[in-house]
């Protein structure tokens, strides 16, 4: 099955975390909302995924007023939560979220399965038991979320429970959740993107488009460099830059009839102002590419009849 050039470039949306904003505390300097959402309107883009707690305001109305004040859509929410422990109840944390969700008419709970700690430079080992909690949790929640109108998505995450490629499967045998594919935490994880979007495309209910240093990446894979360190140095790249196949995946997504959103990050660190710090380096330098990219990549989509928009 394949798509119109108008139907794959209305379904790009951006993320804070391309500006740098992050829930991960000393992660470096935090943008202001207003400029941020600003920014992605002066790049084209149509809607964003609400970023960390704080970014936008707390009250489900007031983020919907605040994103609508933007001219932008909602697109949804990246929830990290505690699946492996039996003395912790993840459900209260998303409801709290679906709330917020269907009052900006957003479509999807980007749920992560988070390991307790601050960052995501350490995680532990999970035994059976634990394994066995995550699924039955993620299946619970899986009918909360759907129950809601909304649509779940398990967000494989470096420094998080289900981060590699083996991680991945036993998510997709255990549980009938969809996957939020993100090009860039799946290989650096050391799983293949490409692969899960071409055998599995049927389980991918979101896409979160990203482009990584391989050298980096296997660094972080073995542990010789951590994870926010690698992010500070290059560890993300524009769209076309690194060494993910960012086109393969996006055209098998299409041509197995993927109507989702293709939600552009770019893990960034910003070590200060680009407005005032003639040091530091403007994100929106590096959006503007990954733009870019992806618009020539939808472009070039067999069946297109359209021009680039």
């Amino acid at each position: 099955m394949t798509h119109s050039l108008r139907a794959a470039a209305d379904r790009i949306a951006g993320a804070p975390i391309s500006w740098g904003v992050c829930e991960v505390p000393g992660w470096g300097f935090q943008l202001p909302p207003d400029r941020v959402l600003e920014q992605m309107r002066e790049v084209g883009l149509v809607a964003t995924e609400f970023g960390p707690d704080g970014f936008l305001p707390e009250q489900p109305a007031a983020k919907a007023q605040t994103l609508a004040a933007h001219r932008l859509a909602a697109v949804g929410q990246f929830v990290p939560v505690v699946l492996h422990r039996r003395d912790h109840d993840p459900e209260p944390e998303v409801r709290q979220a679906i709330d917020g969700l269907l009052a900006a008419g957003a479509s999807t709970v980007v749920l992560a399965a988070a390991t307790g700690t601050e960052g995501y430079d350490q995680r532990p080992e999970l035994d059976l038991d634990s394994w066995n909690l995550l699924l039955s949790n993620l299946n619970r929640l899986v009918a909360v979320i759907r129950a809601a109108g909304l649509t779940p998505a398990v967000h494989p995450h470096v420094g998080t429970m289900v981060e590699s490629g083996d991680e991945v499967q036993r998510v997709l045998d255990g549980s009938d959740i969809g996957i939020c594919l993100d090009t860039g935490h799946l290989l650096i994880g050391g799983g293949d993107p490409v692969a899960l979007a071409t055998e599995h495309p049927d389980r991918i209910a979101h896409v979160h488009l990203k482009d990584v240093n391989a050298a980096l990446a296997g660094q972080v894979r073995s542990g010789a460099v951590a994870y926010a360190a690698a992010v500070a140095d290059g560890l993300y790249v524009p769209l076309g830059a690194g060494d993910v196949d960012v086109a393969a995946i996006v055209r098998a997504l299409e041509q197995n009839g993927y109507q989702g959103w293709y939600v552009l990050e770019q893990d960034a660190v910003l070590s200060g102002d680009p407005a005032t710090d003639p040091n530091a380096a403007d994100p929106l330098d590096d959006v503007r590419t990954s733009i870019a990219f992806i618009r020539s990549t939808v472009a070039a989509l067999p069946g297109n009849t359209e021009g680039a928009q």
